[in-house]
């Protein structure tokens, strides 16, 4: 019995290419010290993109993670956008200190659908400046917004100093679709990434978002999509058995 050894590998390094555009992301009200460490392993383990924890418990993955390649990644003012513009670039100091290097902003969408574009985009700049060089992702909330909305939201964002635009913040919002990130890749200049999330379950969504132009994709499930490709990836070997 012999495998395609070649084949395989490369199918490995494709499984791990993909692991490497993941964000997993643990939101939880509950987070225990013990499912922590559990979501820590797991991003070791897979070699996720990086790990996205609430703010209180980024001072620790961030030592945990320390020596790896695996970023330590938090939100602010998820899921509302609602904290005082204030409180939020506040925040992003602190998380700073702790050791983030990625943050997700949600913004204050109320500001957008009232007009009121120079708070818009003052609520997005102060966190950008009191990141220190930290890439701010803003959470453009799409399916909220008519289109001309979408629009301004990613040029206002862009302005503001934004390094990452992102569809949505979770799939309670909407599902992230490859429309979704066509259309901001088509809006946002070469040097401007694109993050999608919402409701990213399968390995199939997630590649057909990267095909799309996301650089990243956010995801509560990515233990479960890892596991969905590496096991195709050993059946798919098993098919391959020469007897």
């Amino acid at each position: 019995m012999s495998f395609n050894r070649s084949q395989s590998d490369s199918e490995s390094s494709d499984a791990s290419r993909v692991a490497g555009r993941i964000q997993s992301t643990i939101i939880s009200n509950v987070l225990t010290h013990a499912r922590l460490e559990e979501h820590i392993a797991e991003c070791m383990k897979y070699r996720f993109h990086a790990a996205m924890v609430p703010a209180a418990w980024v001072k620790k993955t961030a030592q945990a993670l320390r020596g790896t390649e695996i970023r330590t990644a938090s939100f602010i003012d998820l899921p509302y956008g609602t904290m005082t513009s204030a409180g939020k670039a506040y925040e992003a100091g602190r998380l700073v200190q702790d050791g983030v290097e990625e943050i997700d902003l949600m913004p204050n969408v109320g500001f957008l659908l009232s007009g009121m574009e120079a708070e818009y985009a003052a609520d997005i700049r102060g966190v950008v400046e009191a990141g220190q060089g930290v890439p701010i992702k803003v959470m453009l909330e799409l399916p909220l917004l008519d289109a001309r909305q979408k629009e301004r939201a990613a040029a206002l964002s862009i302005e503001a100093g934004a390094a990452y635009l992102k569809n949505a913040s979770s799939g309670a919002v909407g599902v992230a679709t490859a429309e979704d990130i066509r259309f901001l890749r088509r809006l946002a200049p070469a040097n401007i990434r694109i993050k999608a999330s919402g409701g990213i379950k399968t390995a199939q969504q997630v590649q057909e978002l990267l095909a799309a132009g996301a650089d990243l994709v956010g995801s509560s499930a990515g233990a479960q999509i890892m596991k969905e490709l590496l096991g195709k990836k050993l059946i798919g070997n098993r098919s391959r058995t020469v007897y």
